[in-house]
């Protein structure tokens, strides 16, 4: 039955993410992005049913989103971050629903993110570079292959779920670049690289071999690295390495990458077409961080140095 312009159906929570998911797949999104939806939505629900709240979600007005779902998370000593990127996920979902006129009243209409400080961006230094390289066992297929896949994120600031879209095929020899499909906006991009990055390359690809699956890194099965495999091998490689006061990640090798392009005398303007960032927001942070122009400023302009 149809009342005004909203369908009035009797769909279940369940009901409802399944259409939003459905959507998500027909939209052709990203399997990671639909991947977080279905956890997010699902721990969002789990939370609202242990608080004994009306699963009809027609009846939820942005009260019910503060009370039941911020104050409870903040409650349950969730931080800001993880409470904005539930929220993110609850917003698309209630848009979903306005737009399909599955609900009369979107309770996430006023609600807005919480503010959260700006953490510094942890990067490592040269030497800490340096031990974690040296830890690779380059005598083994496991450790070439990881000591690669470090100064591949090293030299490109790839995001990991781009690093492990790439195939053979994707590298462009003859113009040292490779092509970027897996990625974050959607929007194919080439990421360029050194002579020294080549030369490590084709080393590994040699020993690599000829196998069935074209993913550029592999296990000793001869299948596809997952992003989870790599993040362990990086997390016992930092813990191999003592390397401490810094997380031993993936992204965290991104920022580093970001770090020394900046340092080295990158623009924003190329950083972010690197980086793949879709606006100048996110670039201009690195830049602000670590431009040579702030450091030397401040030796002109420190208040103690002109004291003293």
């Amino acid at each position: 039955m149809i009342l005004g312009d909203v369908i009035e159906v009797d769909y279940s929570y369940d009901d409802l993410l399944k259409l939003f998911i459905d959507d998500c797949e027909l939209r052709n999104l990203r399997e990671h992005t639909i991947k977080y939806y279905r956890g997010e939505l699902s721990a969002f629900r789990n939370l609202m049913q242990k608080q004994m709240v009306d699963m009809n979600v027609r009846d939820w007005t942005g009260e019910t989103i503060k009370t039941h779902g911020i104050l409870y998370m903040k409650d349950k000593g969730l931080k800001p971050v993880t409470i904005n990127t539930r929220l993110r996920a609850v917003r698309a979902f209630f848009n979903f629903l306005e737009h399909q006129n599955l609900i009369t009243n979107n309770p996430m209409k006023d609600i807005k993110l919480l503010r959260d400080r700006r953490r510094i961006v942890e990067t490592f230094d040269k030497k800490q570079i340096k031990v974690l390289l040296s830890s690779c066992d380059l005598r083994s297929f496991t450790g070439l292959r990881d000591y690669t896949i470090m100064l591949l994120l090293l030299e490109t600031g790839v995001r990991a779920n781009e690093l492990i879209g790439i195939n053979v095929t994707d590298i462009v020899w003859s113009q040292k670049v490779i092509r970027i499909r897996n990625t974050k906006g959607s929007f194919e991009r080439f990421v360029p690289f050194q002579n020294k990055m080549k030369d490590v390359l084709k080393k590994y690809i040699s020993i690599r071999g000829v196998v069935e699956t074209d993913s550029l890194f592999i296990t000793h099965d001869n299948t596809p690295l997952s992003k989870k495999q790599i993040q362990d091998r990086i997390r016992d490689y930092g813990k191999k390495a003592n390397i401490e006061n810094v997380r031993c990640s993936l992204h965290t090798f991104r920022h580093t990458f970001a770090k020394m392009c900046v340092l080295g005398g990158c623009n924003a303007f190329q950083l972010q077409a690197i980086l793949g960032h879709s606006t100048l927001e996110v670039t201009k942070v690195y830049v602000n961080l670590f431009s040579n122009e702030v450091q030397e400023g401040h030796s002109k302009f420190s208040p103690l140095k002109n004291i003293f």
